[in-house]
């Protein structure tokens, strides 16, 4: 099974284009056809109302599940650099793997994941790293996410290579997701991510 996670904003779905593009991409990989996306604004879901909407769509060659969630961002303060030689190009409902790795973080609130010592997301998000007025993405992703797609096709990031040992270049990260942009303000000093 695979995941989609879909921001709907004061009523409006965000970066549907994206998503249905990844859905595709991921079905023409392991050999069937996606599901169209149903009218999610047309379901009698009180959540909807609601200024953020986290929507979670379980699917294979059919929709399994679709569900709503009023959406507030956690707190991060502080990652935990883990290394691990983990490879997570689809978004797949079972997140064991990525679990496993976040029962690293000590006393951490999340994990930022390197491999081969090259920086690449956290357990639910792309990062973006500022330096002055500049927002640099790692090149070297387990996800593609559809948030920093959107985000280099707009000019906003620019992908770059970073490894732990550059992290130093950069003031702050931010964390990136489909429910969360750069101005979402889920960001900490570069001096909170603990080795």
């Amino acid at each position: 099974m695979f995941l989609e996670t879909i921001c709907i904003l004061h009523g409006e779905i965000q970066n549907r284009q994206g998503h249905e593009e990844r859905m595709r991409q991921t079905a023409s990989h392991f050999g069937f056809k996606a599901p169209a996306l149903p009218d999610l604004l047309s379901l009698p879901v009180e959540e909807l109302r609601v200024s953020k909407v986290k929507c979670r769509i379980i699917y294979h060659n059919t929709i399994e599940e679709i569900s709503f969630e009023r959406y507030t961002a956690g707190k991060v303060s502080s990652l935990k650099l883990i290394e691990a030689p983990i490879d997570y190009p689809f978004k797949f409902a079972d997140r064991k793997t990525l679990n496993t790795l976040l029962a690293q973080k000590d006393d951490c609130d999340e994990i930022l994941i390197t491999r081969n010592g090259l920086i690449t997301d956290t357990s639910y998000s792309n990062v973006v790293f500022g330096q002055g007025e500049q927002y640099f993405t790692p090149e070297s992703t387990l996800l593609n996410g559809t948030k920093r797609q959107k985000l280099l096709q707009e000019g906003k990031i620019t992908e770059k290579r970073i490894d732990r040992n550059s992290l130093i270049e950069y003031d702050r990260i931010y964390l990136i997701n489909a429910m969360l942009d750069i101005t979402d303000g889920v960001s900490l000093p570069i001096d909170r991510i603990i080795a």
